[in-house]
């Protein structure tokens, strides 16, 4: 990892009380951005329970999240009808955002001075289809400077267990931008890495890096190094905190939240 970047672990949780347990990034702390990562001590609890927990008087903003690359703004959130989507942006002061994940990636955005924030429920198909760039976007067109933009990255499976077949891999090749200033071709060695499980099929699987890619996708956006956070904790192998699709088949979630 580079120097200039920063990194959250199990020292950067919070523990208000045994069912209410998550983590912070260094870098949203040391901006004063109200947010977290949940556990799965707290995937059962009403959200509304867990906001007046917060101390929060927002309004929350939650998304029937489809894998898609679709961002709205908080204000889209407040009808009657939930909306499909898998990122929300906010120039609201009065909004918590929320996104539900398991090995999925939670990411956070912020900007510094503006202190308008976002979130995205960000996976392989998120990544193909640049949500990142999506919600980015949506801050350069609100004045963000890139220099002010923040970002963490939660906890999410790791590459050592996000394993895909041949055919999952030749599509995902398919996405890998070709022209940009920093070629993520070149970078796809650290990506990828064949792996042979020991089956009956002995079957030839490659091994994942989402959180690298995401990493490489957010300096194509122009965000510095020094402003991006990525958490080390990995969902399929911290089954004491974490649910996760891929090691139990749950359709069990954890919250992230994050409000300005």
């Amino acid at each position: 990892m580079d120097d200039n970047q920063q990194k959250f672990q199990e020292k950067d949780l919070k523990i208000k009380d045994k069912s209410f347990k998550y983590f912070l990034s260094p870098i949203f702390v040391e901006n004063n951005f109200k947010h977290g990562f949940f556990t799965k001590t707290s995937s059962e609890t009403n959200l509304s329970v867990l906001s007046k927990q917060l101390n929060e008087n927002n309004k929350d903003c939650i998304l029937n999240q489809i894998h898609s690359n679709q961002i709205v703004f908080g204000s889209e959130t407040q009808g009657s009808e939930i909306e499909e989507a898998d990122g929300i942006f906010s120039d609201k002061h009065n909004q918590t955002l929320w996104i539900y994940t398991a090995d999925c990636m939670p990411i956070l955005f912020a900007d510094k001075s503006k202190r308008q924030v976002g979130a995205i429920h960000c996976g392989r198909k998120g990544l193909e289809n640049k949500i990142i760039k999506n919600i980015i976007d949506k801050f350069y067109n609100n004045g963000c400077s890139n220099e002010d933009l923040i970002v963490a990255i939660g906890p999410s499976i790791s590459k050592k267990y996000y394993l895909v077949d041949n055919k999952t891999l030749e599509n995902f090749y398919r996405y890998v931008p070709h022209n940009e200033s920093i070629s993520l071709i070149d970078n796809l060695p650290t990506l990828f890495k064949l792996k042979k499980l020991v089956n009956n099929k002995n079957k030839v699987l490659n091994a994942l890096d989402l959180k690298k890619y995401a990493h490489l996708q957010l300096i194509n956006e122009k965000i510095p190094k020094k402003n991006i956070d990525i958490s080390d904790l990995c969902t399929y192998e911290s089954n004491y905190d974490f649910h996760s699709w891929r090691r139990s088949k749950t359709y069990s979630r954890q919250w992230s939240f994050i409000s300005p």
